[in-house]
């Protein structure tokens, strides 16, 4: 009897703490199991370090900038659902989670010089992550700035020349904002292990640029850069839709681990450090990039004899 009562207990504790876990699958409203068996394998996974790299292994190596675009159909399920389900979230949404909600994930800002090496990191200037000067340079790279007329009880006011009165609040970016992400990788070949390898530093999300006084669309906007390795700790506990077979999920760790989305490359490390689209339009622009990647390839192929 007694063996009896800890097995319950055990469950019920068990339950109790997967309900407090994102895609559990268990209702944190009504602690109602939605599915006939408790998703806890993404929910409680651990990631799977890198393997360690010396430096003295590494006897080749290039920096690739490569896009996503939420566009193309692989590239989907990074994309959707645009309002939070269950069980799955968005890429932003795991983001923002992650920054915002849990505070987990530190991110930089690219500056008005759309920096990438991490250099700009948004931190709390009293060390307090609670302060709310923190919480709104956090969420003001979740969002963008914008004007809205000043109500009381229900009713615009105006100031004494008949003007209306404007206040500033920050609107937040959705789902359906986020157009494209950029990945910042490094490709290396290990000779320790004889093989060629790839691992991704950083990722950043991209949104449509508006003038804000014409609201006019007037180019693409980076909102921040996150550190990617940093990033893996979340992303492995949120899941990725499979068309396939539901019971067979993986996370967004898993879906980066195997490269199972689909880009282009933007730009590779060179003297002039520029990237493909100014040299580059349309069709010249794909080739070259597709130039790139078969340079990778090629050089890994080219040192072994067959």
């Amino acid at each position: 009897m007694k063996y009896l009562f800890n097995i319950l207990f055990i469950f019920f504790i068990s339950n109790s703490l997967l309900a407090q876990l994102p895609g559990s699958g268990i209702s944190l409203e009504s602690n109602v199991l939605d599915g006939v068996y408790i998703q806890e394998h993404i929910p409680t996974k651990r990631v799977v370090s890198y393997i360690h790299l010396r430096e003295a292994d590494v006897m080749w190596s290039k920096r690739i900038w490569r896009v996503l675009d939420l566009k193309e159909k692989k590239n989907h399920k990074l994309y959707y659902p645009l309002e939070p389900q269950n069980d799955r979230i968005s890429l932003f949404q795991v983001m923002k989670y992650g920054a915002i909600d849990e505070g987990s994930l530190t991110v930089y800002d690219p500056g008005t010089d759309l920096d990438d090496k991490f250099r700009y990191p948004v931190r709390p200037s009293n060390g307090n992550t609670n302060s709310p000067e923190f919480k709104t340079r956090l969420e003001a790279m979740f969002g963008f700035q914008d004007t809205k007329d000043s109500v009381a009880d229900d009713e615009v006011v105006f100031d004494d020349n008949g003007d209306k009165i404007l206040v500033d609040f920050i609107e937040p970016y959705t789902s359906a904002d986020i157009v494209r992400y950029v990945l910042k990788e490094d490709w290396f070949f290990d000779k320790q292990r004889s093989m060629l390898d790839v691992r991704i530093i950083g990722i950043s999300p991209v949104v449509l640029g508006v003038n804000p006084e014409t609201k006019e669309v007037v180019g693409l906007k980076q909102l921040f850069w996150l550190y990617f390795p940093e990033c893996r700790y979340v992303f492995q506990n949120f899941f990725v839709y499979n068309p396939d077979n539901d019971a067979q999920r993986m996370s967004f760790d898993d879906l980066f681990w195997k490269r199972d989305f689909s880009s282009y490359v933007q730009k590779e490390s060179n003297v002039f450090d520029r990237k493909i689209s100014p040299n580059w339009d349309g069709l010249d622009a794909l080739l070259e990039s597709e130039r790139v990647r078969n340079e990778i390839f090629t050089f890994e192929h080219d040192l072994w004899h067959f």
